[in-house]
């Protein structure tokens, strides 16, 4: 095979497979408020030989700020949201313009989706959006999804693209997430501070060593980070989809990532997962965690080795404010973030039972209710592990 080409994905085998590629605004720019056309289009090109293979693409952008910006002449990035904002609403059209230009020269339509947690926390609206993706792709259109900034307060934003590029790739069911980045992958140290710092090709399993290892964010143009795309690939290794991170601006990274090639960090999981339900990878993704639960090793090791219940006994303490039936994490004694849920009974319900034994919540009229209910019940939590 050459280096390069599509290769021995041939259409009968991709045909139909679903790819998100998600592209950073530190990737997409060339400054602050500059956006690389010359970039995009090689993207496109790329896009365009993929599809020739049978994928279905899927593009998660950033940088309408950075084209309002530069739309508007602001030359250096405002701080306050309304500013914020209307860069974004210039920038939108300018990007989804720049993207429908792009694409036009290979005969391929473009489409504009624009989300913000509030769209996908509600459940009725998660599935309307995962059915126009799934329209538009049947329609071969490539959709390009970004965050809605012109609408999107802290409240409801999803904090940066690698969480929305997972949610994509949730929704549509994708056999292959791409993150586009501009850094060659996941390392074993900082790479900006350590020169010794080796590129982890793969990873099987994310636990607290992984975790440790992702710094924060590397630029002034983006939000997210390494710690983001960990994230977001410790969900998609739950759902069975793997995940690259590599150099946006490698040559062909696209075209190798889709073709199997060792491109920068490849996540898969070592075990095949469990059955996840689309309501668990919403439960995973859809909406912002309300507060956290903090569980003893007990409770811990049967939620991960025997898929139980949640129960009020196993908690140790409760962190944040939360209400029935809202997302909370499940974490252990260290801090490690292993499992998310649907919570049965509000915070403050929660830390009158601590510490108590089941006999001595039956006999509490008030907490009698959390001696045997499940606190988050096994059908509505993921576990990350």
């Amino acid at each position: 095979m050459t280096k390069g080409s599509v290769g021995t994905v041939r259409p009968e085998e991709g045909r139909g497979r679903r790819l998100v590629i998600k592209i950073g605004s530190s990737t997409l720019t060339t400054s602050e408020s500059k956006v690389d056309y010359g970039y995009l289009q090689s993207v496109a090109d790329q896009v365009a030989r993929v599809r020739a293979a049978g994928w279905q693409p899927v593009i998660v952008t950033s940088a309408a700020i950075a084209c309002g910006l530069e739309a508007l002449g602001i030359d250096k990035r405002p701080h306050d949201m309304p500013s914020l904002q209307a860069a974004a609403s210039v920038g939108e059209g300018v990007l989804s313009t720049a993207y429908a230009e792009a694409f036009a020269p290979h005969g391929i339509v473009t489409s504009v989706v624009l989300l913000t947690r509030r769209d996908t926390a509600d459940r009725r609206a998660y599935l309307h959006a995962r059915d126009t993706l799934t329209r538009l792709l049947e329609l071969g259109v490539v959709p390009v999804v970004n965050e809605n900034d012109t609408v999107s307060v802290e409240q409801i934003r999803f904090g940066d693209n690698d969480t929305l590029a997972a949610l994509v790739a949730c929704l549509i069911e994708a056999d292959l997430m791409v993150i586009l980045s501009d850094i060659e992958g996941l390392y074993d140290a900082n790479p900006h501070f350590n020169p010794d710092a080796k590129l982890i090709g793969r990873v099987e399993a994310i636990g607290p060593d992984i975790m440790a290892v992702a710094g924060g964010a590397g630029t002034t143009v983006g939000s997210g980070g390494m710690v983001t795309k960990i994230k977001a690939a410790r969900v998609l290794m739950v759902a069975g989809i793997p995940m690259v991170i590599c150099a946006g601006r490698r040559a062909d990274a696209i075209v190798d990532a889709a073709a199997g090639e060792d491109v920068g960090t490849r996540f898969v999981a070592a075990r095949k997962p469990h059955e996840i339900t689309p309501k668990k990878l919403w439960i995973a993704l859809g909406d912002a965690a309300k507060g956290a639960l903090v569980v003893d090793a007990g409770a811990k090791a049967a939620l991960i080795g025997k898929g139980s219940s949640l129960l009020s006994v196993g908690v140790a303490r409760v962190e944040g404010r939360f209400d029935a039936g809202d997302v909370v994490d499940i974490k252990d004694d260290a801090g490690h973030l292993f499992a998310r849920g649907l919570v049965a009974a509000a915070s403050d319900e929660v830390e009158l039972a601590v510490g108590h034994s089941r006999e001595t919540l039956r006999a509490n009229r008030l907490l009698a209710g959390l001696a045997d209910k499940a606190l988050v019940h096994r059908d509505e939590l993921i576990v990350f592990e």
